[in-house]
């Protein structure tokens, strides 16, 4: 019978890589509490029609990407492509609104879309994500883009660079469609088959294009910089203003538009030089109507997302991992030594030390040597005579020095034996 192995797209996330991953998280979490954020868990799955109306039929996520099908209950459901859409109809359905006005939130968990695999493109993949619903207020989309930067800086990347655009409001957007509708006609033929399928439908995705005969036309096409309204312009130049207060620099792209339509005014990304293809790790941008969209109040909304194994990637190029730490490594041999192993290993668990204990029973030098190669600071040992006097040996494996004592002594001495691993 042939071995079961994961899907296209889905990898195993194993224990030697595990260390990159809770430093990411722990330095988001860290990050995200100070600046007031609170993390919000929604449901992996949801009704398909949160993404159609949230995200939008003509994007190629809800059109090509979204893993969809039918429960027992007949009905259509969707793992989630992305954050945002479940967050906001999580804010309509719980009436966050109510519960203090505005809502800083943040959450991290795995996202799902059917795309073609490839390094930082998984079809299983891991993001964090904030959302700030109830302002309009441009220091809004400062805020979230500062902390983004942040993130990224404490976990010690680096060669980054924020592009930033403005897609201005509905209004200013509705005016831009029909120029690139106006402008891409007479190029229809030498378009390629998605893009003339979005000429009328969804233009804007036009200007994503990778097609190399597309991008050349996308060259000459007018910039949404021009078709923006003074209220759109002043909103703009205030972001642009303060992100120079904060010494953030960035650059100006105007084909920049995302892949979804619920975004408004605002967008952003901060692109890895380092990463080829995948370039994004970071993206996000302002949505003043999705929760209105979604049946909520007309709400403010702007946040980002950034994709954790595009992170690591960047990350296992630039640090190795430090071996994990482990303080002791409990030797014993003989029914009796390894009955107390058990109670002594649990009680230094308690007061606060890493402990592994050997659970093979194999001759001491054996299991020296894995002491050794598990990087212990210590060795305890317990054989037939330690464990008839309730004594122990101890052992500092870098200098050698080693002295038998009671093990309600060792237990006694948390302090001493702290200051001793962290400076063996």
């Amino acid at each position: 019978m042939s071995a079961i192995k994961t899907l296209p797209g889905t990898r195993d996330i194993l224990p030697a890589e595990i260390q990159y991953w809770q430093n990411i998280e722990e330095v988001a979490r860290t990050i995200l509490k100070k600046a007031a954020y609170r993390e919000i868990r929604t449901p992996i799955f949801e009704q398909t029609s949160l993404f159609e109306r949230g995200i939008g039929e003509a994007t190629d996520v809800v059109g090509k990407e979204m893993y969809t099908f039918k429960d027992k209950g007949d009905r259509s459901i969707t793992l989630r492509p992305e954050g945002t859409a479940g967050v906001v109809r999580a804010f309509i359905q719980n009436s966050l609104e109510a519960q203090g006005g505005l809502q800083r939130l943040w959450y991290a968990g795995p996202m799902f879309r059917y795309e073609r695999p490839q390094q930082g493109r998984m079809r299983q993949f891991h993001q964090i994500g904030v959302e700030v619903l109830g302002s309009a207020n441009p220091r809004a989309d400062v805020e979230v883009i500062a902390i983004a930067c942040d993130i990224l800086q404490t976990i010690g990347l680096k060669n980054l660079r924020l592009d930033i655009n403005s897609v201005g409001n509905k209004e200013d957007r509705q005016n831009y469609r029909q120029a690139l509708i106006d402008y891409f006609t007479p190029h229809k033929s030498e378009l390629d088959a998605d893009s003339q399928d979005r000429l009328t439908r969804n233009p804007l995705r036009i200007l994503d294009s990778k097609n190399e005969r597309t991008q050349e036309i996308v060259a000459g096409a007018p910039s949404i910089l021009d078709y923006l309204g003074e209220e759109s312009r002043s909103h703009f130049e205030q972001v642009q203003q303060m992100l120079k207060n904060l010494g953030i620099s960035y650059q100006l792209n105007p084909r920049l538009v995302r892949g979804l339509d619920y975004y408004t005014y605002t967008a952003f990304e901060i692109i890895s030089d380092d990463l080829g293809a995948q370039a994004t790790v970071c993206g996000g941008g302002r949505y003043d109507g999705l929760v209105k969209e979604l049946g909520g109040p007309d709400t403010a909304a702007v946040g980002w997302a950034m994709g954790i194994e595009r992170l690591i990637i960047l990350l296992q190029k630039l640090q190795p991992l430090p071996a994990p730490k482990l303080d002791f490594y409990l030797v014993s041999r003989g029914e009796k030594a390894e009955q107390q192993s058990v109670l002594l290993a649990q009680k230094l668990r308690i007061a606060g030390f890493i402990v592994e204990m050997d659970l093979s029973g194999s001759p001491f030098s054996k299991q020296f040597k894995r002491a050794a190669q598990r990087g212990a600071v210590a060795c305890l040992v317990l054989g037939d005579a330690e464990a008839e006097n309730e004594t122990v040996q101890l052992k500092w494996l870098a200098s050698g020095e080693q002295s038998a004592i009671a093990q309600s002594e060792l237990l006694a001495m948390t302090t001493e034996l702290q200051q001793k691993i962290n400076n063996p």
